[in-house]
């Protein structure tokens, strides 16, 4: 098996059984996003305690990369830090920049990588990406404990 298809199949496992999907009850950051070129649309919940992302979860419509780049993206912040889950969303821009990234333990992400070759797909896998950053900003600049 060459390396596209195992990236292939990565992104398609996650788009088929996507992690972390679904909103939660309670109180959570909730950021909405939407890609008006293809439709692809995110809802993005988080819950930041302390400085960590104690959990995250997300809803939406889209295509595989879109979705599968939330699933992913839910999976690589949960139980970090802010700033590391910020440190990963900057990896992941220079992932699609065509740029080498670290994503430390969780090496699905690098699945996103031949992305950079389809400069209108960017938009799709940087979505949930862009939820993040807008979530910890509001978190940071308006908490909410």
């Amino acid at each position: 098996m060459n390396l596209d298809d195992l990236y292939r199949r990565v992104i398609m496992d996650h788009y088929k059984n996507p992690r972390n999907r679904g909103s939660f009850e309670d109180d959570a950051l909730k950021i909405e996003l939407n890609n008006p070129t293809c439709g692809d649309r995110i809802t993005l919940q988080l819950k930041v305690e302390d400085g960590i992302v104690k959990d995250a979860r997300y809803s939406g419509e889209g295509c595989s990369i879109s979705m599968s780049s939330a699933s992913m993206m839910t999976e690589a912040v949960k139980g970090q830090t802010v700033a590391h889950a910020l440190e990963l969303a900057d990896s992941f821009s220079s992932l699609m920049k065509g740029e080498a990234a670290d994503f430390g333990d969780y090496e699905d992400i690098e699945a996103l990588s031949g992305v950079n070759k389809f400069p209108a797909r960017i938009k799709c896998a940087t979505l949930a990406w862009n939820a993040l950053r807008k979530g910890i900003d509001t978190e940071e600049n308006h908490p909410q404990h």
